[in-house]
This record gives C-alpha cells, sequence and structure tokens, in this order.
C-alpha cells in the first residue's frame, strides 16, 4: 500500500513539475514577444505580402497539381495524381527537359558557385580603387539586359559570326557551323552563357561578407598556429561567411535549376531536338501557351520539391564548413 501511494506521488510530482515547466517557457514567450512587439510590428507589413504572394501561391499551385484545369472552367479535382503519373510517363518530352535542367543545374551551379567566391576572394585582396573597377567588371553581366545579342552574335551560324570567322582563319573549320541549330553545342552555349551570367549577385554578396571578416581573426589564427592561408580560408575565413555562403548557395541553386530565360534567347523557343529545353521552358510551355494549369501546377510543385530538397542538402553541407 505505501508502495502505491509513493508511486502516485511520484507521478503527481512529475506532472505538476512538467506543468510548471509549460508554464514557465509560456512566461518566458510572453515576455520575450512583448520586449519585441515593435520588431514584430515591423515585420508584418512584409511577412504579410511574403505570405500573399508566395506561401499562398505555392499552397494553391500544390493543390491545383491534382486538378484539372484549363482558366475557363472550374477546377476539376478528380484528377487526382493524374497529373503526375502523366509527367514521367506519358511525357517524353517533360523527361528531356528533366534531364537538361539536372545537367545544366550539376555543371553550372557548382562552378558558378566556386567561380563566384574565387573571384570574390582574389578581387578582395587588390587594393581599394582597383577592386572597385574588378567588381563592376565582374558584376555588370548580371545587369546587362542586352547581353544574349552578344552572344547570337559570336555564335552566328554564317562566316561573320566571331567564332565561325575565328576558326575559319585558324584553318581549323572550312565553312561556318551551325552553333544555334545543332543540338550537340547548344548545351554547351546555354551553360556558357548561364555561367558568365551567374557571377554577379554571388559575387557580390561573397565580396561584401569578405569586407566584413574581422581582420585580428588571423591575427590569433597565427598565434593558434594556422601555418597557411588554406587553414586561415578553412577555419577562419568561411566560418566567418556563412551566411552570404547560404545566400549565394540558394541564389545559384535557383538559378541553375530555373533556367529559361537564357535558353529561350540562344536556341529559341522550342530549341532544336529540345536540346535547351528545361523545366522552366516546358512549364511555360504548358501553362502559358496550352492553358492545362493543372498539368502545370504539377510540373511547378515538382521543381519546387527539387529546389527544396537540393537547398537542405546544401544547408547540411555548408555546417560542415569550418570544422
Amino acid at each position: 500500500m505505501n508502495h502505491v501511494v509513493i508511486k502516485k506521488s511520484r507521478i503527481k510530482r512529475y506532472l505538476d513539475e512538467r506543468r510548471d515547466k509549460r508554464m514557465n517557457i509560456k512566461e518566458s514567450q510572453k515576455r520575450a514577444f512583448k520586449r519585441s512587439r515593435e520588431l514584430y510590428i515591423l515585420m508584418a507589413p512584409y511577412f504579410l505580402l511574403f505570405s500573399l504572394f508566395t506561401i499562398l501561391p505555392v499552397l494553391i499551385s500544390i493543390l491545383f497539381s491534382f486538378s484539372y484545369f484549363n482558366l475557363l472552367e472550374f477546377p476539376d479535382f478528380s484528377a487526382g495524381w493524374e497529373n503526375y503519373r502523366r509527367l514521367f510517363f506519358e511525357d517524353d518530352v517533360f523527361l528531356i527537359a528533366l534531364k537538361n535542367t539536372i545537367m545544366f543545374a550539376v555543371i553550372t551551379g557548382p562552378l558558378g558557385y566556386l567561380g563566384s567566391f574565387v573571384f570574390a576572394w582574389l578581387v578582395n585582396e587588390l587594393k581599394p580603387k582597383v577592386r572597385s573597377v574588378m567588381t563592376l567588371i565582374i558584376y555588370a553581366p548580371s545587369i546587362s539586359g542586352g547581353a544574349y545579342i552578344i552572344w547570337r552574335l559570336i555564335f552566328s551560324g554564317d562566316m561573320y559570326g566571331y567564332a565561325n570567322s575565328i576558326l575559319i582563319r585558324l584553318g581549323i573549320i572550312l565553312e561556318p557551323i551551325q552553333w544555334l541549330q545543332n543540338p550537340e553545342f547548344i548545351p554547351f552555349i546555354i551553360i556558357l552563357v548561364q555561367l558568365w551570367l551567374s557571377l554577379g549577385v554571388s559575387f557580390l554578396a561573397f565580396i561584401a561578407g569578405l569586407q566584413g571578416v574581422d581582420r585580428t581573426l588571423y591575427e590569433a589564427g597565427a598565434v593558434d598556429g594556422l601555418k597557411n592561408r588554406w587553414q586561415e580560408l578553412w577555419y577562419i575565413t568561411l566560418p566567418s561567411i556563412k551566411p552570404q555562403l547560404m545566400f549565394s548557395a540558394v541564389i545559384q541553386i535557383t538559378a541553375s535549376l530555373a533556367i529559361a530565360e537564357v535558353a529561350m534567347n540562344i536556341a529559341g523557343f522550342p530549341s532544336v531536338g529540345y536540346a535547351g529545353h528545361t523545366i522552366v521552358t516546358h512549364l511555360i510551355d504548358v501553362g502559358n501557351l496550352r492553358f492545362e494549369m493543372g498539368y502545370a501546377s504539377a510540373i511547378a510543385t515538382l521543381l519546387f520539391i527539387i529546389m527544396l530538397g537540393s537547398n537542405l542538402i546544401v544547408q547540411k553541407m555548408l555546417r560542415r564548413v569550418g570544422t
């Protein structure tokens, strides 16, 4: 009998402790909210707009992906998983677009990310005036709206195109190559142009991060036994710019998986043999031209899942930096 009473008292004490702990947590949360009330008020307009124009459209797109919807009639939700089944088992063009997108992302994403950091690291070592000029030169491609005209001129299919002209003068080829009409060359040209355009924003973020690194950390590192620049880079520089590393990774992942404008302006729409076709160009074709909004929503949802998964993987990798 005493044993049962002791056991009940322990359970009661445990439950009381749990209740007190929850009450303390709630009280601390209330105090924290009161202290930061002004910040939440300032954040409210942005959060409202973000929810209205980002979160809500994503949720609506996921909902519509399970429907037949042509913008003229009310969505028919009897489709279920039919749109997703059609993507992988009936739509051969989508499979080509998926393959091209993965290839472009695997090449342009890491190379653009690494190239942006290397350029930023090198430029950061220059004198202030030279650094400003080099920053402008490297960032310029990302804001040059008419850059595609230059690339189309370089890879023009006649003898006046710069690439053909140079190769003919060097005796490497005898007649002009149709660069933008040949499925073998189109992917490599798109990759080249995308890499050229992708350096700007990430490069600027890295430059800003490197400028903010506390120089005294390098002195402390030398005292602690760091012997070369590579150790300084791994143990001091990279951990100090983790926010910029994450920001640039998100930018590069989004840009590499959402290649569309480059492909359409360089290779045309649709491209020859679908050599430049990507998930986003397929989405534009299905949604903007054919008005199959349910099917287009399924494509958009799948792209969203791929981007989200890629970002989560990169976040885990970046947590290991400096360890």
